[in-house]
């Protein structure tokens, strides 16, 4: 009996935190986060100001809820491209697929993008575990380059990221997950010539510092009345990027 009388109380539970997610986005979209207000929120519910904070402690509460989701849907959107393709797509293609979709829902949800991606909230610390939804948007792409031959340029941040999994478990078990489990060459020849981690994690990398750049400048409207579009923009910078790894031609 006491199962069945939680479950309608957690339900309400989960939808009302819901409806206040639903109104701090549409405050997040026409003032950023600074127009978040959790007594604006709970007068329009219909509710008191500590009646609201028995769904979310704080104000940080509620956008770490936000951050949560933003990362967890951008996510899905990238999985959702890597479904869409398959193996015998380059590795080039499947970059310039999953870029697309990040830019794609970059672009239909700018508010939420920027939350995640701007300027962080004077004041605020992120949980720990948003680290591990942004590892798992940007995982997919070390996929793309773990057959990658890098050219010279590369090579000394190569060597810094495959450090780096050496360094922190954490990192050698995000590449593991996205790619599969790394057996390190036995010679510098073949470590020379072998798929390396280092590879996957320096080009997943630069991807995303590429992606951040150009879809932070696009919707925050920096190439207003510039000539150029910029998915061609993105397109280029990102065959750049495939050039430098080695990622033969779509």
């Amino acid at each position: 009996m006491m199962a069945a009388a939680e479950g309608p109380r957690a339900r309400f539970r989960e939808q009302t935190r819901n409806e206040i997610k639903v109104i701090a986005l549409r405050q997040l979209a026409d003032g950023g986060t600074d127009g978040v207000a959790l007594t604006r929120i709970a007068k329009e519910l219909g509710m008191s100001g500590p009646a609201l904070y028995r769904y979310f402690a704080s104000r940080d509460d509620l956008l770490s809820a936000l951050i949560r989701d933003a990362y967890d849907d951008l996510a899905t959107a990238i999985e959702q491209a890597v479904a869409a393709g398959s193996e015998a797509t380059s590795p080039r293609a499947r970059l310039h697929a999953l870029a697309g979709s990040f830019r794609a829902w970059a672009v239909a949800d700018p508010h939420r993008y920027l939350l995640i991606a701007a300027t962080p909230v004077p004041g605020y610390t992120a949980p720990p575990d948003t680290l591990l939804r942004a590892r798992a948007a940007l995982g997919p792409f070390m996929k793309v380059f773990v057959q990658g031959r890098p050219k010279p340029a590369m090579e000394m941040l190569v060597g810094q990221m495959e450090a780096w999994a050496e360094r922190d478990p954490a990192v050698a078990g995000w590449f593991a997950e996205h790619t599969g489990p790394w057996d390190p060459p036995e010679s510098a020849a073949s470590a020379a010539s072998a798929a390396g981690r280092g590879t996957a994690l320096a080009g997943a990398v630069l991807t995303w510092s590429q992606l951040h750049g150009s879809v932070s400048l696009e919707v925050s409207s920096q190439f207003s009345g510039m000539g150029h579009s910029p998915s061609t923009l993105l397109l280029a910078s990102l065959d750049a990027l495939a050039d430098a790894f080695g990622l033969p031609p779509v």
